[in-house]
């Protein structure tokens, strides 16, 4: 049973850092070779960020490597507001946008070990609005200058009644339709929420809008609307707002004291967020779902690597941290079990699905250093984690500007420096 976290820098300066102000009180330190990693090979996760920020893919980074339960890599890099000159801190707060959903995935799962939510359970068992879903079936567009994908606005298409319910398992597993293609994306605009709804006053409304295939019949990204389904799913299984339950379910649980819904206007942590351009890095504004009342579990969230690493390491640690019991054993190995397949539309090669997670089955096919049965899942601002159960190991990578290409050669970078195993 793991106790506490344990942390170590691979610099000399971040050493000094950690022992003035260390993260956890509690918190001794520990070096990359006490749990079979070579602080040599970590220093190239060092030089393939600052690559990368010297290139302008993004500001800065915080990059933060565990095994065994002990934290053997912590380092932040370069800037968190580039008009400011001010430098990344290790504690920055960063929008995680869809590394949410493994939280919220989570959150269900718990539900599931108290027996009040079932993978094959219909989402109208607990929202009676969904109980007769249709789906849209595309039509050719007109022929015309605006015909055959001329710029047409929107999408030509006609309904059919759903061939079975939406489940639950269906939205862990972006096997659901919801809001996942043209034609929802284009229905949901006249149902969205507004400045002021919660979930529970848009969720319902949201059974008006066809889904965009017969559920299970393939993997499309939603981006949004099916994981805030989970989430209003659990605020009426368990009788409490999803931010309620989360605080005191998971969050103080495992000290996760920088995790909120609230971006924290005016905290000096606050990680800038940049998109790229032709003049390079841009400011952005952070989206507009962002209300101060509705909280998405598809993208809601604001976190830092440390603690990010908690709900990591808690998942590592199959359901347990700090003496919590978060999740069963049994749940946590179904979060990373198989459910889609690669061989399942919309998937990519090496690259299966299980409960709000990618999971690994093929490292050959997917062209990655990553163990078969990792699992894990990435924000759309540029944040990334895995959960390497045969090598016990978790891995995170925080950015505000995304980059595929960093977050790839991350987990190679990582994995390289891996020299003795079990």
């Amino acid at each position: 049973m793991l106790k506490s976290i344990r942390t170590v820098s691979t610099s000399t300066a971040l050493l000094a850092a950690l022992v003035a102000a260390p993260l956890h009180a509690d918190a001794p330190m520990t070096r990359p070779g006490s749990v079979g990693l070579s602080g040599e090979r970590l220093e190239r996760v060092n030089e393939l960020v600052q690559r990368h920020i010297d290139a302008g893919s993004f500001s800065g980074a915080v990059t933060l490597v565990a095994r065994d339960g002990q934290i053997a890599h912590l380092e932040a890099h370069g800037l968190m507001d580039v008009e400011a000159g001010r430098p990344m801190v290790e504690d920055g707060i960063f929008g995680i946008m869809s590394m949410t959903k493994p939280v919220i995935g989570a959150a269900i799962l718990m539900m599931m070990d108290e027996g009040k939510v079932r993978l094959q359970d219909p989402v109208s068992r607990f929202i009676p609005e969904w109980e007769d879903m249709v789906v849209g079936v595309p039509q050719p567009a007109p022929a015309g200058p605006f015909g055959n994908g001329g710029g047409q606005a929107e999408p030509r298409y006609y309904t059919v009644p759903a061939e079975r319910a939406v489940t639950v398992r269906d939205l862990l597993t972006h096997s659901s339709g919801v809001v996942s293609g043209q034609i929802s994306n284009f229905a949901n605009r006249s149902v969205a929420a507004g400045p002021e709804d919660t979930l529970a006053d848009y969720i319902p409304r949201l059974g008006d809008v066809p889904i965009e295939f017969q559920p299970g019949t393939r993997w499309a990204y939603s981006a949004a609307a099916g994981f805030d389904v989970l989430s209003r799913v659990v605020e009426v299984a368990s009788g409490m707002e999803i931010e309620e339950f989360l605080r005191q379910r998971l969050f103080d649980p495992l000290e996760m004291n920088d995790t909120t819904y609230d971006p924290p206007v005016g905290n000096p942590r606050l990680v800038k967020l940049y998109g790229r351009g032709a003049d390079g890095l841009q400011p952005r504004e952070y989206p507009g779902f962002m209300n101060g009342v509705y909280r998405s579990g598809g993208g809601g969230l604001f976190s830092t690597a440390s603690d990010y690493a908690q709900f990591a390491l808690m998942l590592a640690n199959k359901g347990e941290f700090n003496g919590h019991r978060i999740l069963s054993h049994r749940a946590v190995e179904l979060m990373g079990s198989v459910f889609l397949p690669d061989t399942v539309p919309g998937r990519r090669a090496g690259e299966s699905y299980g409960l709000s997670v990618r999971v690994v089955n093929d490292p050959a096919a997917r062209n990655t250093y990553l163990s078969e049965g990792s699992f894990g899942w990435s924000g759309a601002f540029g944040t990334h984690f895995w959960v390497d159960p045969k090598e016990n190991l978790i891995a995170i990578a925080m950015t505000q500007t995304s980059n595929r290409e960093f977050l790839s050669d991350f987990e190679n970078m990582v994995m390289q420096s891996v020299v003795s195993g079990y």
